[in-house]
Formats: structure tokens, sequence, C-alpha cells
């Protein structure tokens, strides 16, 4: 029967396909639209088809097409942003984020592919604002119903599976995910063999200016130096990591400030913090490859929701 397909939807660098591909499936399709991250998404997995493509110009038969049969699996994550609350955009009405937003009226293409394709298993990444109010969440089981699935929310912390960095998501699936808890992974078990390494890709130390230097040289730990506010939250940036806890939410519009080291992260240290391993290389400019760090799910958590999958198949 040969291995398991899986379509990945706004797949990005391939955070959530990685997982995916280590526990046996096989990648059929991935479409992206942003062209660095789908660059990156062909490099790291060369028997997929990459689809650099508006996904609302994109039909299930047009995919179905290319891999010669539907999929067994659809996975994505659809733009976070109309529903956050680090977007001080956002609309206040939550389900006109759903349908008046344009970039959140794309979790409904999420959707309508999933109807198309008939998977026999989906799974969805968002932030967990996205099912906040119950009107959010209603609407999200009537869309979800309209083509034939049961949806499940499925609220994971990444740092309860081995990642060094925390985050929390909601995964939208048909199917109540399980997985095994372990130990705590801190910063330094993540990034500490990476000292004096000139051979690892993205390791390139971002140069900065003397009083950039100062400012970084007097942070303490768990300090930063600039504040974003958000529509109800104001989030810390370029925070100098603690080596012995688990990192904050790695964000695509920020780097972290190395423990010991006055300067910041490079683009694979950020990169070990979601736990991508050392042979997934990023392109793009250095700004666009912490975008796709950022932006990922972290892949030692893609790998526990796939072998959950895998075992359901």
């Amino acid at each position: 029967m040969g291995a398991p397909k899986v379509v990945d939807l706004f797949s990005g660098a391939g955070g959530f396909g990685r997982g995916f591909k280590e526990v046996g499936f096989q990648i059929g399709v991935a479409v992206e639209i942003n062209h660095a991250a789908a660059r990156t998404y062909s490099a790291n997995f060369p028997t997929t088809i990459v689809l650099e493509e508006d996904i609302r110009e994109i039909t299930g038969r047009e995919i179905v097409r290319e891999i010669g049969k539907e999929p067994d699996v659809v996975i994505g994550s659809p733009p976070c942003e109309p529903f956050t609350a680090a977007n001080p955009l956002r609309l206040d009405n939550p389900v006109d984020r759903l349908y008046q937003d344009e970039r959140g009226a794309l979790t409904l293409e999420f959707i309508r592919l999933v109807g198309e394709l008939r998977p026999k298993f989906f799974v969805m990444e968002n932030v967990p604002s996205i099912v906040e109010t119950r009107e959010l969440r209603e609407a999200l089981i009537h869309e979800f119903r309209k083509v034939g699935y049961e949806p499940v929310f499925n609220l994971l912390r990444a740092e309860d599976y081995g990642n060094p960095s925390r985050r929390t998501r909601i995964f939208i699936s048909n199917l109540k995910l399980e997985l095994n808890t372990v130990p705590k992974r801190t910063v330094w078990d993540a990034i500490s063999d990476l000292e004096n390494r000139f051979d690892v890709p993205n390791h390139e130390i971002v140069e900065v200016n003397e009083r950039k230097l100062r400012e970084m040289a007097s942070l303490d730990y768990g300090d930063y130096l600039t504040m974003f506010r958000g529509h109800n939250k104001e989030i810390p940036l370029y925070v100098r990591l603690d080596p012995m806890d688990i990192a904050p939410t790695v964000m695509g519009n920020s780097k972290f400030v190395h423990p010991f080291s006055p300067r910041y992260l490079t683009v694979r240290e950020q990169a070990r913090l979601m736990s991508y391993p050392d042979y997934h290389v990023f392109y793009g400019s250095k700004e666009e490859q912490y975008n796709q760090v950022g932006e990922a799910v972290p892949v030692v958590l893609s790998r526990g929701i796939a072998s959950s999958i895998l075992g359901a198949l």
C-alpha cells in the first residue's frame, strides 16, 4: 500500500510536515504562498510537490491529480493573526475574525479543502484564541460539520512533549490526539553544543552595533530590550534567555538574546528551540529565516501528533 499520504496546507517552512515525515508519512503536496518558505520546504522535502500558490485558487481535484489519490491526512496552519490578542488590529467581534477578516477567512479555505479531499484525518493548528468564545467555537463546528466532519479541539503545550520553548496551541482534528509527555528540556539542553561550531547551517551570528551590544550585556535573565503592545496584551521582545529554563514562545518577529553572550541567537539556535533537526536548512533573508522558524509547529510536537494519527490509521 505504501506510506500514508499527507497534504500540508499553509505549510510554511515544514515544521508540521517534518514530524509526519519522520514517523513514516509521505508528504504528497504542500501549499505555501510565501516564496522563501516554499523554497525552504522544497529543499527539505525533495519528493514533495510544493505549490507556491494562493490557496483560494486551488481545488481538491487539482491536489488529487498531483498525488494520484485522496490523501490519508490533511494538516495545516492557517494564519493566526486575525485571532491572536498580539494583533493590535484584531477585529472586536470574534466571529468577524473568521468571516470578515480576509486572512481569517483562509481558515474556511482549509475547511473547504478538507471537504473536497475527504481525508481519513485532518489536523488544523492555530492559536487558542481561535476558540476563545462560544460563538467562534460554534462557527467552526458548523463549518466542519458542513463538509462532513465532527471537530475535536485538542489544546497542546509543546513544552510538555520535550520542546525547549513554550508554545500553547489548539489542534482542531476529527480525532482526540493522545501524546506521551516527557521531562522538561531547557534552553541549554537544546543549544549548548552549538558553541564555537562552524559546521552547522544557518548558524551565522548576526552583527549588531556597539550600543546594542551594551544593552544586551546589561540584561539579566528574563529581561528584554523592548515591549510590543498588541490588542489587549503586552509582549516582551528580545528577551535574554535563562539557560536552565524553557524559553518563552518563539515568534517570527523577534529574536532571543543568548544566555551568556551579548548577541542574538542564530537562526539555528532559534530553530533548536523549535526542535528542528540541523539538517533542516532555511532559505531566504535572515529575517525570513527567523520568521520561518517562529511561525512553525515545533517538530517534536508534530512528531507526537503524527504518531497518534499513525496509530489511529
